[in-house]
C-alpha cells in the first residue's frame, strides 16, 4: 500500500487516508473534499486509501489535510530529520525553514541552529532526495542522520585538529597587529605594505574563503545572513588597503588597513570554533543517553548462552545479565536478585531492589546479581529509546518565544546593509574622509552579528531539558517547557501520584469488650488479631489480603493454618482457624451474622470518617453454632508518599495555588488533604468530570497543570496547559502529557517549574543579551565609535557569551527530597 503523497501536475494532489473502513468512509471524505475552494474532482480509492484531488489552483495541502479531519479521519503525516551544514546565524536557518515549506506536501518545520537539524512534518513519505534538494537550492548542504552516521562510522583518514584554522590566521595576522600594540610604548615601527599584503592575503581569501563561498549562496537565494556581512566588510577593509598601496598618493598617511581585515577574521573564526565546542557540550544528555545503549548482550536459548549484537535481539528471548553489567533490553526478571542502577533513566540516586516478576530498564546497570531477564521491549521500543526520542524532540522543537527572534531575523540583515550603506554616505558626504566613512561601514557590517539571535533560545532549551532528564525529568517538546514556567494552579490526582496507590494495614484493634475477656482463653492481642487475618488470607490476591500479609511480614510473626477457604461475594471470606470458624469481612456482613460490634464501633465510624476501609474479624465454635464474636477490626488506607507534603510546601512557596482531584470518597479524599494541607478538594469524580475540573481551574487566564498517572487522567491530562505524568502510571497517561517524570516522586514536580523557570530565565537573558550587542553596537559603529578590529571581537564574543551562559544551567541539581524506598515505591506498570 503506497502512503506517498505526490503532485502530478500543478493541480492534482494524492493524499493517504487513515480510518476509512467502507464505502460510506469513502462518501464522506469525497464530499468533504470536494468543498474545499478551487477543488473540482475528488476520487478516494478505499483499497489504496489515497484520495486524489484536482484543483484549478494552487491550493494548500494543509486546507486539505483539514477538511479530512473536519470529516473525522486522518491523513497520514511522517516526521524526517536532515542534518544542514552549512548555517551560521538566524537568518540561515530562517531560509532553510521557507526552502523546506515551498516543497508540496510539507507542513511544518522546524530548524535549529544550535543542532544544525531540521524536523520535517509531511503528508505522506515524500522521498528524502526532494527535501535535499530544496536545501541545497537555498545555499546549504543537507544529508540525513543516518548517512551521516554511517560516514562517521567510516574508517577515519588523517585529519587536522578542528581549530587549525584560527591558529594558522592568528599567526598570519599577529605581525599585522603587532605594530599597533606597540605604538602604545611609543615605537613607529611597522611592516611594508608589501608584507602586510602578503600576510593578509592567505587570511582574506584561503582561510576566510568559508564567508565569501556562504555570502554568495546567500545573494543567489536573494537574502542575506553573517557570513554576506563578514564578506563584505572586510572586503572593504582589503580593497580600501590594496587601493592605497597601488595608487600613488592615496597614502599619504602612511597607514594600511589589512590588520583589520585579518584580525576580523580571525576573531570571528575563532568565535565560531568556541561556539561549536560550547555547543557540542549542550548536546551532552543526548550523548550520555546514547551512551548507556550497550552493543552486545548474552541471550540463552536452547540451554546455550550466546553473545549477540542488540539488534539480534528478539521479543521474549531470555537475556542473561551479569553483575556489573548493563541491561541491553526492557523486560521482566524471571530468576535472580539484585540491585539495579537506574540513576541515568529516573534520577533515582540508590540502587534499587529487583526479584523475580520485576520490571528493569535498558541502559540500567545490574549490581551484584545474576539476573535471566523476559525480554519485552528491544530497539527503539525500550524506555531508553523513548527517553531519547523524546529528549531529541524537545530539543529540536522551537519554543514560541523563537518567534519573535524569526521575525527580526527575516529583515535583519538587509537592514544592516541598509544602515552600513548611509553610515558610508553620511561620513563620505559630511566631512570628505571616504576613507574613515569606508571604516565605520565596515565596523557596521561586522558587528551585526544575527548569529547570537539564532542561538538564544535553543542552546538554552538543549542544555535546561538535557539537565532535566539527568534527573529524571522528560520535557516532551520546547511549548511545555516554556508553559510550565507561567503554571499557577496544580491539579493533582490522588491515588499514585500523591499517595502510593496501593492499600496498607493502617489500624490493626482487638477487642476489649468481652467482660469475661481476662479469663478467655480465646481473647487476643492486636498481634493475635492481625495472624488470625493472615491465615485467613494467606492465598488471597486481594489488595486487602496483600495489605495483611505485608504488614505480618513485617514484623516477622507466624500465623497459622487455615482450612476450608470460602470466599462469601460482596461480603468478606470465611475459613477454619485452630478449631474454630474464622469471618473476616465488612460491617453489613458482621450485622447480617448477628455480631455485636459493641465499642469498637466508634472507633469504625471515625476511622470511615477519615476514608478508611474497615474490615472486621469475628469468631465461632467449630463444633457448636452460635453467634460470632466480634474479635477486632482492621483498617486499611492508602498512604502518603514521603515527598508528597514537601513537595507541597515548596509549590506554595512558589505562590503556586494547588488543588487535589480524586474518584474516592470526599472522606479519602479530606483525610489525605488534611495530611498535606491541601485545601481545594475536589472527590468523586468520573475522569471526563476531572478534564471539566482543569477547564473550570483555567477560567480567569489561570495556567493550570495537571499531574496524573492512569488511564482515568489521560482526559485532564490533554486538557490542563501542562500535562506532567508519572512513568510509573500508563503509557497512555504518558504519550498525554507534556512532562514525564520517571520516578513516581512529586518532588520532580516542582524541580521540572523550577528548571523550566530557570531555562525561560536563560532564553530572556540571551535574547536580551543579543539584542544589546547589537541595539548599542550598530549606533556606536555607525557614530565612529568603534574601529572593525574591536567590532569583529565584539560580534565574535556575543555569540560565546550566549552559549556560555546557558552552559551555565548545567549547574542545576534538584533541591533534595527524601527518596522512596523499596515498600513505598508503587508497582511498575507492565
Amino acid at each position: 500500500m503506497s502512503s506517498t503523497i505526490s503532485i502530478t501536475s500543478l493541480s492534482e494532489f494524492q493524499l493517504p487516508i487513515e480510518g476509512m473502513s467502507c464505502a460510506s468512509c469513502v462518501t464522506h471524505v469525497e464530499k468533504a473534499l470536494a468543498k474545499v475552494a478551487g477543488v473540482k474532482h475528488v476520487s478516494v480509492n478505499l483499497a489504496t486509501e489515497l484520495a486524489t484531488i484536482s484543483s484549478d489552483q494552487t491550493t494548500a495541502v494543509a486546507t486539505l489535510v483539514a477538511a479530512v479531519e473536519k470529516a473525522g479521519y486522518q491523513v497520514k503525516h511522517r516526521e524526517i530529520t536532515l542534518v544542514i551544514t552549512g548555517m551560521s546565524c538566524a537568518s540561515c536557518s530562517g531560509r532553510v525553514e521557507k526552502a523546506l515549506l515551498k516543497v508540496a506536501g510539507v507542513q511544518a518545520v522546524s530548524v535549529n541552529l544550535a543542532t544544525e537539524l531540521a524536523t520535517i512534518e509531511t503528508v505522506g513519505a515524500i522521498p528524502a532526495e526532494q527535501l535535499i534538494a530544496a536545501v541545497v537550492a537555498a545555499g546549504y548542504a543537507a544529508t540525513l542522520p543516518a548517512a551521516q552516521a554511517s560516514n562517521a562510522n567510516a574508517t577515519p583518514s588523517p585529519r587536522w585538529p578542528s581549530w587549525w584554522p584560527v591558529a594558522v590566521a592568528a599567526l598570519l595576522t599577529i605581525p599585522l597587529v603587532l605594530p599597533m600594540l606597540l605604538m602604545v610604548f611609543g615605537s613607529e615601527w611597522q611592516l611594508s605594505g608589501w608584507w602586510q599584503l602578503a600576510l593578509a592575503t592567505p587570511v582574506q581569501f584561503w582561510l576566510g574563503g568559508r564567508f565569501y563561498r556562504a555570502g554568495w549562496r546567500a545573494l543567489k537565494a536573494r537574502t542575506g545572513n553573517m557570513d554576506l556581512l563578514v564578506a563584505l566588510g572586510t572586503s572593504a577593509a582589503f580593497g580600501l588597503s590594496l587601493y592605497q598601496l597601488f595608487v600613488p598618493n592615496a597614502h599619504a598617511m602612511g597607514h594600511f588597513y589589512f590588520e583589520a581585515s585579518a584580525a576580523v577574521i580571525t576573531l570571528v573564526l575563532l568565535g565560531k570554533w568556541l561556539e561549536t565546542r560550547a555547543k557540542r557540550q549542550t548536546a551532552d544528555a543526548i550523548n550520555a543517553l546514547n551512551a548507556l545503549r550497550p552493543e552486545h548482550a548474552t541471550v540463552r536459548r536452547d540451554g546455550i548462552d550466546h553473545q549477540v549484537g542488540i539488534d539480534a535481539l528478539r521479543m521474549h528471548d531470555i537475556v542473561v545479565v551479569s553483575a556489573g553489567e548493563r541491561i541491553a533490553v526492557d523486560g521482566k526478571v524471571l530468576e535472580g536478585r539484585s540491585h539495579v542502577d537506574e540513576s541515568m533513566l529516573t534520577g533515582e540516586s540508590l540502587p534499587v531492589a529487583k526479584q523475580q516478576d520485576d520490571h528493569v530498564s535498558a541502559g540500567a546497570i545490574n549490581g551484584e546479581g545474576l539476573l535471566l531477564i523476559n525480554t519485552t521491549a528491544t530497539g527503539a521500543e525500550t524506555t531508553l529509546a523513548r527517553i531519547i526520542r523524546m529528549v531529541e524532540h524537545a530539543q529540536a522543537a522551537k519554543a514560541p518565544i523563537q518567534r519573535l527572534v524569526d521575525k527580526v531575523s527575516a529583515v535583519f540583515v538587509p537592514v544592516v546593509l541598509l544602515i552600513a550603506l548611509l553610515t558610508l554616505l553620511g561620513w563620505g558626504l559630511a566631512n570628505g574622509n571616504w576613507e574613515q566613512a569606508i571604516l565605520n561601514a565596515v565596523a557596521v557590517l561586522v558587528i551585526a552579528c544575527p548569529c547570537a539571535l539564532g542561538l538564544a533560545t535553543p542552546t538554552a532549551i538543549m542544555v535546561g531539558t538535557g539537565v532535566a532528564a539527568r534527573y529524571g525529568i522528560l520535557i516532551k517538546d520546547a511549548e511545555a517547557l516554556e508553559m510550565a514556567h507561567r503554571i499557577n494552579v496544580i491539579a493533582f490526582d490522588k491515588t499514585g501520584t500523591l499517595t502510593i496507590g496501593q492499600p496498607t494495614l493502617v489500624a490493626c484493634q482487638a477487642s476489649a469488650d468481652d467482660p469475661n475477656a481476662e479469663a478467655d482463653k480465646n481473647s487476643l492481642t492486636d498481634d493475635g488479631l492481625l495472624a488470625l487475618a493472615a491465615a485467613v488470607q494467606r492465598n488471597s490476591e486481594h489488595p486487602l489480603a496483600r495489605a495483611i500479609i505485608n504488614a505480618i511480614t513485617e514484623k516477622k510473626c507466624e500465623f497459622p493454618f487455615a482450612t476450608e477457604v470460602n470466599t462469601v461475594a460482596g461480603r468478606g471470606i470465611q475459613a477454619n482457624v485452630a478449631q474454630q470458624i474464622c469471618y473476616l469481612g465488612s460491617s453489613r456482613w458482621m450485622r447480617e451474622l448477628g455480631a455485636d460490634l459493641g465499642l469498637l464501633a466508634a472507633r469504625a465510624l471515625a476511622l470511615e470518617a477519615d476514608g478508611r476501609t474497615i474490615s472486621w474479624l469475628a469468631t465461632a465454635p467449630l463444633e457448636a453454632a452460635g453467634t460470632p464474636v466480634i474479635r477486632g477490626l482492621l483498617a486499611f488506607g492508602d498512604s502518603v508518599k514521603p515527598s508528597a507534603k514537601l513537595v507541597i510546601e515548596r509549590l506554595q512557596q512558589l505562590s503556586i495555588r494547588v488543588a487535589m482531584l480524586s474518584g474516592d470518597n470526599w472522606g479519602s479524599a479530606n483525610a489525605i488533604g488534611k495530611q498535606l494541607n491541601i485545601a481545594e478538594i475536589h472527590a468523586e469524580i468520573l475522569p471526563a468530570d476531572k478534564a471539566k475540573t482543569i477547564n473550570d481551574l483555567q477560567k480567569d487566564g489561570a495556567t493550570v497543570a495537571m499531574v496524573g498517572d492512569g488511564i482515568n487522567d489521560a482526559p485532564a491530562l490533554a486538557a490542563a496547559d501542562v500535562g506532567i505524568a508519572m512513568s510509573t502510571g500508563t503509557d497512555v497517561a504518558m504519550h498525554t502529557a507534556g512532562i514525564t517524570l520517571m520516578r513516581g516522586d512529586p518532588a520532580l514536580v516542582a524541580d521540572a517549574i523550577t528548571i523550566s523557570r530557570r531555562t525561560y530565565h536563560k532564553i530572556r537573558q540571551n535574547l536580551f543579551w543579543a539584542f544589546v550587542y547589537n541595539v548599542v553596537g550598530i549606533p556606536l559603529a555607525a557614530l565612529g565609535f568603534l574601529n572593525p578590529v574591536l567590532a569583529g571581537a565584539a560580534m565574535a564574543f556575543s555569540s560565546v557569551s550566549v552559549v556560555s551562559n546557558a552552559l551555565l544551567l548545567r549547574r542545576w541539581k534538584p533541591e533534595q527530597t527524601p527518596p522512596l524506598n523499596a515498600s513505598e515505591r508503587p508497582p511498575h506498570a507492565h
